[in-house]
């Protein structure tokens, strides 16, 4: 016998045994020799036929409930058999029911003899509910939608035949409710939701306190008021709570359904810490989980579905607070439910998913492969036990597919990339409009065809994403819960879009997403941060276009309270040190004060010691206190800080092994730092590897790459600077030719096009020098003219760049002048020249 089960058992004798005939019938089998049919035991009684098979269908719900296909019901205690039965006769009973009438599987024996039944007695209400448990409980072991459709049907058929005051109506009401709300989970109509929740009203209006059913009410509409998540109308999260408390108390120590009301609470308490922030309803819901646990010693039946609230309750509080014992506790505790859940068991693939999540969140702290390969393992499996049509089978393709995109950013491996692609977009087909969870969806296929797009440059990718995320927030309008997540989605989606293309109206519209964002996210939401960086990073690319120093101000602040939010040891904290390093290290270009260079290289430099090898994200950390320490060099000349950025980029560029996603950039940035290099000490070797690294960046970057552009510059770079040591013209024709490719990549308004003008300008200065080619001079006056226009001489940050370049187009027209003799450029010149004194520090000064 199972701890928990007797009282689920005298439950269900003490309703059977109002059935006409239910004694006679079941103390006549317990003495029967031989199994007889249901005919037979019906004429050895004088009795009708149907009359037998109510009883058994009714009994069989005793056998069904701790049961599954493969492996046999326990059957109760002798305590609760018939007061006619002895404790001699209940092996015999149990002998004949298990394998007279009920040999194949239990749901489908039942289904047998009910429909037999009903067929001679159609307005039966007990044997038209009695075949919708069966029907129903075949559905629940094969996900049938079938069979729930008809399970619904006839619980539908029953209530009315159930009329109030009949004694049943209440189970009616509940079991037509909850067969409703296993459909809307599968199908999210809300019709049926709303249903429901009309059910398990009536159900419970007909239970006052002290009814003894009124606790069971009291969860069953907390359950139903799931329309919350929903539509996120907090009333209804505020009702569900307030009804699991009523339920709680109404079952104190040592109830059976105590540990029930404990998980019940802790999931509504949970849903509201999310939704608000509030640390004090995580808390609650710990320690009632925790209480949950203690009251389901092994081997209660339940144990194992305790130790999974408690393991996701324990990692929430990590993600809030970073404290890895959190995390560390969790990680067991899901083991421990896995191990109760063998492969027969119903609910393994939930624990499997469950160890699987925990083990990836250990890995996006630690980086370490075990982890996320046990992940993606457990994952698969889960999936595997999960084949269409199971109803949980999206939330298992969902979180195969993002552990899938966690090893493709480790290892880049397209084939996992393009895996996880095709998992998400069945998660979407199996989510259909109104699905509660395709938005969801949507947004995971969105974020995977992104990282597509940064990899290949497919912009029918970036337009997609762009579409899915506008589709997922339509679907999650105010109030929904989690309307903020599609909003930043959609924001980053449009600053991909901004950055590839340099149309202000995609950045203008991120930064107002990214600001409705955090409107939703208040103080105390746990996800404010991550809306915070999203707006500072929006504010600086802002920034880099127009110059605008409030903006750049407003990003360093609002990445200053975002670092308050993640004190140590917050796992996000390094991310945070990371966003206040780049945007300091913009103020200090912008203003050249040596104090925020050296906080930016000290912010990178914890953020390095947070993420020790093998973090995932270690060679990024190398890479930004890279760039930092270069900026210094540059500033001071000191050659310890360039030696160090060498060996940092070089670090980085170990970690990135082909086919890393970042390898191409990894490539280019330690050729920058070489290229100091050897202008500092004219070491030849160290402008061959340069080039040798760019060539190898750009062959990674094929087209339509969205950072090919840049490849192409900097490779350009270096071969003009091997021209200027050898007079190769083959390095300067290559040197053309990539710019103006990176030209083309660069059309009007993109934000990189004034930098490929200038270098294609001074390129083909050289070319005219060597050639003496008119159409070179030409071209470079051109692309110089073009420069000017889109550096504006009201614009404080560009003032210095417009100067250069009036000063580099008089020159240009100088050796145009002596070329061809044209007096129009002598007046030029001169006009070119004015400006460009008027734009000069020492004018600007008086």
């Amino acid at each position: 016998m199972k701890p928990g089960l007797d009282d689920l058992y005298a439950q269900t004798l003490a309703r059977s045994e109002r059935l006409p005939y239910f004694l006679d019938i079941i103390s006549t089998i317990a003495l029967l020799q031989e199994p007889l049919p249901t005919s037979g035991i019906a004429e050895l009684l004088g009795i009708r036929i149907y009359e037998v098979v109510n009883v058994l269908v009714n009994l069989q719900a005793i056998i069904q409930v701790p049961g599954t296909d493969n492996m046999p019901a326990i059957p109760p205690s002798a305590t609760f058999l018939p007061p006619k039965v002895d404790q001699a006769d209940s092996l015999h009973i149990r002998v004949i029911i298990g394998t007279g009438l009920f040999e194949r599987s239990e749901s489908d024996s039942a289904t047998r003899l009910g429909r037999e039944a009903l067929g001679g007695h159609p307005d039966s209400p007990d044997l038209v509910h009695a075949l919708a448990d069966a029907i129903y409980s075949r559905a629940t072991h094969t996900a049938s939608l079938m069979d729930l459709e008809e399970a619904i049907f006839l619980y539908r058929k029953a209530l009315p035949l159930r009329r109030s005051p009949h004694a049943d109506r209440w189970l009616s009401l509940n079991n037509l409710g909850t067969a409703l709300l296993v459909r809307y989970r599968h199908t999210g109509t809300m019709a049926d939701l709303e249903e429901v929740i009309s059910l398990h009203r009536e159900a419970l209006e007909l239970c006052p306190s002290p009814h003894p059913d009124r606790s069971t009410s009291l969860n069953n509409l907390g359950c139903a008021l799931d329309r919350y998540r929903r539509t996120g109308t907090m009333a209804d999260l505020e009702e569900v709570i307030s009804l699991h408390r009523e339920a709680l108390d109404l079952r104190p120590s040592p109830c059976p359904d105590r540990s029930s009301s404990l998980n019940d609470l802790g999931d509504g308490l949970l849903d509201r810490h999310l939704r608000t922030g509030t640390i004090d309803d995580l808390e609650e819901a710990i320690s009632l989980y925790r209480e949950a646990l203690e009251l389901q010693p092994s081997p209660h039946p339940d144990r194992s579905a305790s130790l999974n609230n408690l393991g996701n309750a324990l990692l929430d509080h990590y993600r809030c607070t970073g404290t890895i014992a959190d995390l560390e506790e969790a990680i067991p505790l899901h083991r421990e439910a896995l191990e109760l859940r063998p492969s027969s068991h119903p609910d393994r693939s939930s624990s499997l998913n469950n160890l699987g999540h925990a083990l990836l969140v250990r890995y996006r702290r630690t980086g370490t492969m075990p982890d996320l390969e046990e992940a993606i393992s457990l994952l698969r499996e889960a999936l595997e036990l999960r084949p269409l049509p199971h109803p949980d089978r999206s939330p298992s393709v969902n979180d195969l597919a993002s552990a899938l995109l966690d090893r493709y950013l480790h290892t880049g491996a397209m084939t996992d990339l393009e895996e996880a692609i095709s998992l998400y977009r069945e998660a979407v087909e199996l989510q259909p409009s109104p699905h509660p969870n395709r938005s969801s969806s949507l947004n995971n296929l969105g974020k995977t065809l992104l990282d597509r797009f940064r990899r290949t440059g497919t912009v029918a990718d970036l337009e997609e994403a762009v579409s899915l995320y506008r589709e997922a927030l339509e679907l999650r309008p105010s109030p929904h819960p989690d309307p903020s997540s599609s909003l930043n989605n959609l924001g980053n989606s449009l600053l991909e879009c901004y950055r590839r293309t340099g149309i202000m109206a995609d950045l203008e519209e991120a930064i107002s997403l990214y600001r409705e964002a955090l409107k939703l996210r208040p103080s105390s939401h746990p996800h404010r941060s991550l809306s915070l960086n999203n707006l500072c990073n929006a504010l600086l690319d802002l920034h880099r276009r127009t110059g605008t120093m409030a903006d750049l101000e407003h990003a360093i602040s609002l990445h200053r309270e975002v670092l308050e939010l993640r004190p140590p040891p917050h796992p996000y904290r390094s991310s945070s040190l990371n966003n206040l390093g780049h945007s300091l290290l913009d103020h200090y270009r912008r203003t050249a004060n040596m104090a925020d260079l050296e906080e930016a290289i000290s912010l990178h430099r914890e953020v390095l010691e947070l993420r020790p090898s093998p973090h995932p994200y270690r060679s990024s950390s190398l890479n930004n206190l890279a760039n930092s320490l270069l900026d210094r060099y540059r500033r001071t000349g000191i050659t310890a800080d360039l030696e160090e950025v060498v060996l940092l980029y070089r670090e980085a560029l170990e970690l990135r092994p082909s086919p890393h996603p970042d390898r191409s950039t990894s490539l280019n940035e330690p050729g920058v730092s070489l290229l100091d290099r050897y202008r500092h000490t004219g070491t030849n070797a160290d402008l061959e590897e340069v080039i040798c690294l760019h060539r190898e960046a750009l062959t990674l970057q094929p087209p339509p790459h969205p950072d090919r552009s840049v490849s192409l510059n900097k490779l350009g770079n270096s071969l003009l600077d091997r021209y200027r040591l050898t007079g190769s013209m083959v390095d300067l024709e290559e040197d053309v030719s990539l710019h103006r490719e990176a030209l083309e990549l660069r059309p009007s308004p993109h934000p990189r096009r004034s930098y490929s003008l200038r270098s294609l300008s001074v390129s083909l200065r050289y070319m005219y020098k060597e050639t003496c080619a008119l159409p070179h001079l030409r071209e470079a006056i051109t692309r110089c003219e073009e420069l000017l226009s889109l550096l504006s001489p009201h614009d404080a940050v560009q003032r210095s760049d417009r100067a250069a370049c009036l000063d580099d187009l008089a020159s240009l027209l100088q050796k145009n002048f002596s070329a061809t003799r044209r007096q129009e450029d002598l007046t030029r010149i001169k006009m070119l020249k004015e400006e460009a004194s008027r734009l000069s520090p020492s004018a600007s000064s008086t």
